[in-house]
């Protein structure tokens, strides 16, 4: 008698529960055209790491070399005349963090309802906000910092704009992305009782996603300390343009005093929002 068993795989039963099974079913099935851009992707990498990576005999010899390097920042300075030009340094990029977090946070709010689908008052023109957040995000925050250095000229204000534009594009992204996530039942109630699309912001969508914007806004304050303490080697203000000092000088035990002051500083702000997170959440 004819066997008449399907040959397709199982849906059921233990073959089908197998772990990873049906992982395995849904991967795409592997086409000569796939199958060739896969091969040129990996002979680029391939040609990219022959180019880029550090060589065996490059990372050896650079050994002594680094030794020689931190021997020279130890011990680190600690001349009161630096260590209060330091300090000044520091609150100053605490300011560029704080400040710039604080008005990006807010301009983030209208941008990432005027990208929302489903909640922007623009409707299909919504793209025109939308491109406008993919723009501050994208661009590297060195690059803002170049720019605005140019345009305001040297200081904390250049940061501070680099800071407002970066905090803007990676809240308004997430911000758009929890509003379209947010239940819609509440706010197609107060749609079909006519209410406008601003209190429908307020009443039902802000409520429902003030734990997600709070968490995005601490870890964005996190970023921007991050960022700070770098933009000041273009010259947008902070204690970047210490260290970049103290480096060119081959002031190197300042410079070993001003990295251990960033890491004193960014592991202190890691606790606060941390500990500010629990609370909050």
């Amino acid at each position: 008698m004819a066997d008449t068993t399907s040959s397709r795989p199982p849906t059921s039963g233990p073959a089908a529960s197998r772990p990873g099974a049906r992982d395995i079913a849904r991967w795409p099935r592997l086409t000569p055209l796939r199958f060739t851009l896969l091969v040129a992707a990996g002979a680029v990498l391939l040609a990219s790491i022959g180019d880029v990576a550090p060589s065996a005999d490059r990372l050896i010899g650079a050994v002594p070399r680094m030794g020689s390097l931190l021997e020279r920042m130890l011990p680190p300075e600690t001349d009161p005349a630096f260590l209060g030009r330091m300090g000044l340094r520091l609150v100053e990029t605490l300011q560029i963090a704080l400040v710039g977090t604080l008005f990006g946070i807010l301009l983030s709010f209208p941008l990432a309802w005027l990208s929302a689908a489903g909640l922007s008052p623009l409707g299909r023109l919504r793209w025109l906000a939308r491109g406008t957040v993919s723009l501050f995000r994208t661009v590297p925050d060195l690059v803002w910092a170049l720019f605005f250095v140019s345009a305001v000229g040297l200081g904390a204000i250049a940061g501070t704009l680099t800071i407002i534009v970066d905090t803007a594009g990676f809240c308004g992204r997430f911000f758009a992305e929890a509003m379209e996530d947010s239940d819609k039942r509440p706010r197609e109630a107060l749609e079909a009782v006519g209410a406008r699309k601003l209190d429908i912001l307020a009443s039902a969508v802000v409520p429902q996603c003030m734990p997600s914007f709070v968490n995005t806004s601490l870890f964005a304050l996190e970023l921007s300390v991050r960022s700070s303490v770098v933009l000041g080697i273009v010259g947008a203000g902070g204690i970047g343009q210490e260290l970049k000092s103290a480096f060119e000088l081959f002031q190197y035990p300042k410079a070993s005093a001003i990295i251990l002051a960033i890491f004193v500083i960014v592991l202190v702000m890691e606790q606060l929002t941390d500990w500010l997170r629990r609370r909050l959440g």
